[in-house]
């Protein structure tokens, strides 16, 4: 799956990630985020989850977006074993795309033309 942040230059978008446990016991992930932009994305609730049995649980990754150019990054979480059961691995594909570019000021200059 891939979650797409899109927004304005210098906001910051939140995304949650929904993980359904359609188990009889509970699982628990541990998230990690790597890739060549992973330092811009952050899980702003902490980076694991603890789904109790057939419910779901809930991860927030947040993203501020600081450059023109499109972000990438994966979220990998990674099963921890609660009683002896162990979760499947899942990955996600993040990436971020500037849809607006609004000034944070506007500056105005006045200087004389050149003259010879």
């Amino acid at each position: 799956n891939t979650l797409e942040f899109t927004g304005i230059l210098h906001t910051t978008v939140v995304k949650q990630v929904r993980v359904k446990n359609p188990s009889c016991n509970t699982l628990a992930y541990s998230a990690f985020l790597v890739g060549r932009d992973a330092e811009n994305f952050s899980l702003s609730k902490g980076s694991t989850v603890t789904i109790p049995a057939t419910r779901q649980g809930i991860l927030h990754v947040e993203f501020t977006i600081r450059f023109l150019r499109p972000a990438e990054a994966v979220l990998i979480l990674i099963s921890n074993n609660v009683d002896g059961v162990d979760g499947a691995t899942l990955t996600f594909s993040l990436k971020s795309e500037v849809k607006n570019i609004d000034p944070l000021g506007m500056i105005r200059c006045k200087s004389p033309c050149y003259e010879l």
